[in-house]
Parts: structure tokens; C-alpha cells; sequence
């Protein structure tokens, strides 16, 4: 079972330059990098359950997932007292068009 919200929709009109660095900054932590592989391994998970893999504390894996989300790589849906996450794989397959759009950019 599902547990996140749809994904919002990625606006194509934006600078791509600022759309990866963005993306780039939320991932820019060995932390937020682990959270999101927890993630895509499990589907969905519980923030408790987070918290069970890394080596910081609760509040530490809150402020990790509060930036993933808000730069639109996870997503989360408050299910009673908890919250379940996902991974958004239509944002994770956006980041990696942009990094092969940046990879094939020529040398001028």
C-alpha cells in the first residue's frame, strides 16, 4: 500500500541551471543522499523507521527530510501520530535529465 500523495507537477519553464542546483543543494548532505536510498529501497517508510538506520538523532533525520522535501525528492503523508515517506521518482528521473543535460554540454 501507497502511502504518499501524488507528485506535484515539475514546471518545465524554469532555468535549468536552478532547478539542478536546487536539487543538488537538498543532496548535498551524506545524510539526506542515505535517507533518500532508505527510500527508494523500501518504498515507503515511517520516520521512526528512518531513524532506526542512520546514527542521529530523531530531530537530526526530521530536519533531512524536511529539506528533501521541500526541494520535491520525497514526499510525505501524515498518517495519525506518524509520517509515512516515499521517494518521488518522477523528480529523481528530472534530476537525472538535467545531469546528462549538464554532462553533455559542450566546451566552449
Amino acid at each position: 500500500m501507497k502511502c504518499c500523495p501524488p507528485a506535484a507537477p515539475i514546471d518545465e519553464s524554469r532555468d535549468p541551471d536552478e532547478a539542478l542546483a536546487e536539487l543538488a543543494k537538498a543532496l548535498g548532505h551524506p545524510m539526506r543522499v542515505r535517507i533518500l536510498r532508505i527510500l527508494l529501497e523500501r518504498e515507503e517508510c515511517m520516520c521512526g523507521e528512518i531513524c532506526l538506520e542512520l546514527p542521529i538523532a530523531q530531530s537530526t533525520v526530521s530536519q533531512h527530510l524536511k529539506v528533501l522535501r521541500e526541494a520535491g525528492l520525497i514526499h510525505g503523508e501524515i498518517d495519525g501520530s506518524r509520517t509515512c515517506y516515499c521517494a518521488d521518482p518522477t523528480r529523481l528521473q528530472h534530476l537525472q535529465g538535467l545531469l546528462e543535460g549538464l554532462a553533455a554540454a559542450e566546451r566552449v
